[in-house]
């Protein structure tokens, strides 16, 4: 596997992970970032364990080529977060869009 794809791959769980454990736990710094929980805050927590779970998968699997389709998901849907929240200056927006940075270097390398 790419080294660039491994660490794409160790980049999401080592983001998702805690973030995950803050949704779960609800979190002081969990409901500053993301708000209050709500359904909404539930459903982004099934997205975001989905990810982690394909993510952890795929790097013991070794398997680069089924990793593209998982990061050019989140590379789209982190780069329209700041339509969607309306801000840059929400915490979660600036994550993701620093993320997909990384995820489309990931996606441009050999």
């Amino acid at each position: 596997m790419p080294t660039m794809t491994t660490l794409s791959l160790c980049l999401n769980i080592a983001v998702l992970i805690p973030v995950c454990i803050g949704l779960l736990r609800d979190a002081r710094w969990a409901r500053a970032a993301f708000g209050e929980h709500a359904p909404a805050r539930g459903i982004l927590l099934s997205v975001y364990g989905a990810i982690l779970v394909v993510s952890a998968v795929l790097l013991m699997r070794g398997q680069a080529a089924q990793t593209l389709p998982l990061l050019w998901t989140q590379v789209v849907y982190k780069v329209s977060t700041p339509f969607s929240v309306g801000t840059l200056r929400n915490p979660v927006v600036l994550s993701n869009l620093g993320i997909a940075a990384f995820h489309l270097a990931t996606l441009a390398s050999p």
